[in-house]
């Protein structure tokens, strides 16, 4: 029989078998971040749609293509977040945390919303964990983010990572470099791809992200913004690489990296892996040191980046790097008739209270039904009480 109600396409149920890949993440990235004196941030999973219009970059996919936007009542406009960045400084700007501490370290793990055409590792309900540094324009702070989602999955086991590494240059330098891409590109505008077509006129960056073969002959041989970086970039971007080889964290140079969104300045990064195919990056992000002047406030440097939960999932599943993760059952109690049954449920009731783990049967099945259910459980001590055991005061264990 077909249900009339199921998951809406782009979604998932997690159900309780698959939680414990979940909490281990989570509970691995909490330990990391708190060691680097990251802390938690929670945004409503809506905002106001034009937070994400202008600090997104209106020009964006994501705000053009794949945002979730409805009208409240009222005709207000909002839309479900399709990343945090944003309200992170919103809140940031929204709640003065600049003055009550110059240096904001935050992380969240979070739900995010993008209406983009379902695939491996890609739903329109989806999972990011990140980190924000708010208040510092040095590149130390870039290269402990990078230090931070890299060590994360060394941590977790995964070998094949590789950091891209890029600057998309600033409000100074990029123009300049938008107007010479355009030039060289111009001669050979008809050739690419409708999306690359639109970009020449909005956002010509993003040409050099296009993953289409022919595109991406098309640019291959155009120069470098590295070759148009004003002298703060080139000094910023040369101490972040420095750094990165003091702390002997590889790097490969990427002259194509310039992520998605609008808000990004200097520096851009990339950790991939070639486990997810065309979909190979697990993690990205970069400065955005514009970002609260677009939305409104004073301009506050900040450097972040983000990474999604079952992308993450999906690598550890085909690396076979997941813990066992039995659920763990620590007595299941059996109890024989009325008197019995009354004295597990109490029993239980008090035992829980001391953390033990324990389960009961609630529906008065057999001793042998039971028996087979603290089987299933895989539990580590199965108790049978009876009459005879309430009148001796001993309950004998069964391992």
């Amino acid at each position: 029989m077909t249900l009339q109600f199921q998951t809406p396409r782009g979604t998932k149920d997690i159900l309780p078998g698959e939680m414990p890949k979940w909490h281990y993440l989570e509970h691995v990235l909490r330990d990391i971040f708190t060691k680097y004196n990251f802390r938690e941030i929670r945004t409503p999973v809506f905002e106001d749609t034009d937070l994400f219009a202008r600090g997104i970059g209106g020009t964006t996919d994501i705000v053009q293509k794949e945002m979730y936007t409805f009208l409240d009542k009222g005709g207000k406009s909002y839309t479900l977040r399709p990343e945090m960045t944003a309200p992170v400084v919103r809140a940031y700007l929204q709640h003065h945390l600049g003055q009550t501490k110059a240096l904001q370290k935050m992380y969240y793990i979070a739900p995010m919303f993008r209406q983009e055409r379902p695939q491996a590792g890609r739903f329109r309900q989806f999972h990011q964990y990140g980190v924000e540094i708010m208040g510092t324009q040095a590149p130390l702070a870039d290269v402990e983010i990078i230090t931070v989602g890299v060590e994360f999955l060394r941590r977790l086991g995964l070998k094949d990572i590789h950091l891209k590494l890029n600057s998309v240059g600033c409000l100074v330098c990029r123009p300049v470099y938008k107007l010479e891409l355009q030039n060289q590109l111009r001669p050979v505008l008809e050739q690419l791809c409708g999306d690359c077509r639109n970009r020449f006129h909005t956002n010509p960056l993003r040409i050099l992200d296009c993953k289409k073969e022919n595109c991406r002959a098309l640019t291959e041989e155009v120069d470098p913004i590295d070759n148009y970086l004003c002298d703060e970039c080139k000094s910023h971007f040369g101490e972040v690489k420095a750094l990165l080889t003091e702390v002997k964290i590889p790097f490969e140079p990427d002259k194509r990296l310039v992520r998605g969104l609008d808000y990004y300045t200097k520096t851009a990064f990339e950790i991939i892996t070639d486990q997810l195919g065309s979909q190979d990056a697990i993690c990205g992000g970069g400065r955005y040191d514009m970002l609260a002047k677009e939305i409104g406030g004073d301009a506050v440097p900040g450097v972040g980046f983000a990474a999604g939960l079952e992308r993450l999932i999906t690598v550890m599943d085909k690396a076979g790097l997941f813990p066992e993760t039995d659920p763990h059952l620590d007595l299941y109690l059996i109890g024989l008739g009325d008197a019995a049954r009354s004295w597990v449920y109490r029993t239980a009731m008090q035992l829980r209270r001391n953390n033990l783990i324990c389960e009961i049967d609630y529906q008065q099945r057999s001793l042998k039904a039971q028996m087979r259910e603290a089987n299933r459980l895989n539990a580590g001590f199965t108790a049978i009480v009876g009459e005879n055991e309430l009148k001796n005061g001993s309950i004998p264990l069964k391992k």
